[in-house]
């Protein structure tokens, strides 16, 4: 569609604070090109006119932001939930995430995966999204090629792994850094809306002389960077042998520019932060943490202190971190997150204590992380307000209902408990219609 001023008629709903939920019913939200005009209850004059597409009794929510998923990984999703959380690298690595990536060697593989992954997301409430993909540069351009065709917005990365992988999923340094060095040069001003970012995979995956390199790149060419902190425990240590002369995790990121200094940055997980590294984080304003719940828990039976990096001014989103979870539902993600806030709740801060103040996240607080908290990796975005970029997914919510008149509060909980993509009815991204 490229109409360039129309406006959605239904329930309006969205989080302009994460505190509560405001709620317009039988409502008009206007776009004028690829910004959002305004929230009416009768369109104005001067909009009169306008085409209007009439969603009478069906919920409107801002596009979320999925800030952490591997688009690679989703062949194998919902395989090895189950192996041996004291093992992770020797098992759920060794058997499923490298030798699946290592197929996007071959493009016939990588058309037919990331034409599935492309897909399958269009029909979720993802609208954003910050995606690891292989280290392989034609397939990242493949990858970049269906998002933006299916017009998405998105940062997408080609990996950096010159150390600690598998036959056939390795570079050498210098390839590493050429082959970043072109697809920056191919991809930073090809698209409009789905551009490159940064992404060693890890420390323990990329020598310092990579790291270096890196580092050089994000100058040259003012992209961001992303990757994993602080993920689990083994890891941790494991970084700690790699690079003795820091204090803890962070300062290898930082280092290299890579922790929310120079440019924006996203770090998924960082679970584990020691006091020094939280401060630093704390101070790093151009940093997103990408909260991953499921893949938290499945991984390492843990939750992140997602209340203190909030309480800490640190920006947080969501991300579903496919495979490390099972699914790109973002419903599924914001339930995940309330329950893993009550998690850590109960076993690091309630300690035993009856009348402990509950500090765990709200249902409207984990719903403003998934929309408006990781969708401010792309400015102002993620909700209706005035001046938003204009992203809108409409959900037909008439399955779940029960024989109760349910108010629309109780209607967009119980969405954000049981819904998924089958109950996604229309979709926009920065103004154009692009499923339904």
């Amino acid at each position: 569609m490229n109409t360039s001023i129309f406006a959605l008629k239904g329930h309006i709903i969205h989080t302009p604070t994460p505190k509560e939920f405001e709620i317009f019913e039988n409502s008009y939200v206007v776009c004028k090109k690829d910004t959002v005009i305004g929230i009416f209850k009768d369109l104005p004059e001067q909009y009169q006119a306008i085409p209007v597409f009439d969603y009478s009794g069906k919920l409107i929510i801002p596009g979320m932001a999925d800030i952490h998923q591997h688009a690679s990984q989703y062949g194998f999703r919902g395989l090895g939930m189950a192996l041996d959380l004291d093992s992770n690298w020797n098992t759920w690595f060794m058997q499923y995430s490298l030798p699946e990536e290592r197929h996007f060697n071959d493009l016939n593989y990588a058309e037919l995966a990331y034409e599935k992954f492309t897909n399958d997301l269009l029909r979720t409430t993802t609208t954003r999204m910050c995606t690891f993909a292989t280290i392989h540069r034609p397939a990242t351009e493949l990858l970049m090629q269906k998002l933006a065709d299916k017009g998405f917005a998105a940062y997408v990365g080609k990996l950096n792994m010159d150390r600690n992988s598998i036959e056939g999923l390795q570079e050498t340094t210098e390839e590493s850094l050429r082959e970043t060095r072109t697809w920056l040069e191919n991809t930073c001003e090809k698209y409009e809306y789905v551009k490159p970012m940064i992404t060693p995979r890890y420390i323990p995956s990329c020598t310092d002389a990579c790291m270096e390199g890196l580092q050089a790149l994000i100058h040259e060419f003012g992209v961001p960077t992303q990757s994993h902190l602080s993920e689990g425990l083994d890891e941790i240590e494991w970084v700690k042998q790699l690079k003795p002369e820091i204090s803890f995790y962070g300062q290898a990121y930082d280092m290299y520019d890579m922790l929310g200094s120079a440019v924006q940055s996203v770090q998924a997980h960082c679970v584990y932060p020691t006091p020094e590294e939280f401060e630093l984080m704390s101070k790093r304003k151009k940093l997103w943490v990408a909260h991953c719940p499921q893949s938290n828990m499945n991984a390492n039976g843990v939750a992140a202190p997602i209340r203190r990096y909030l309480d800490a001014g640190i920006h947080v989103g969501l991300g579903t971190d496919i495979a490390g979870s099972n699914t790109l539902n973002m419903f599924r993600t914001i339930s995940d997150t309330i329950v893993a806030s009550k998690i850590y709740w109960n076993n690091m801060e309630r300690k035993g204590d009856p009348f402990a103040e509950k500090t765990y996240l709200t249902v409207s607080e984990a719903f403003y992380l998934a929309t408006k908290g990781g969708c401010s990796f792309w400015g102002k975005a993620g909700s209706f307000e005035e001046g938003s970029l204009f992203d809108a997914v409409v959900i037909d919510d008439a399955p779940l209902w029960d024989f109760n008149n349910r108010s629309l509060r109780q209607r967009i909980e119980r969405v954000v408990f049981q819904g998924d993509e089958r109950h996604t009815v229309a979709k926009f991204i920065n103004g154009r219609k692009v499923y339904g």
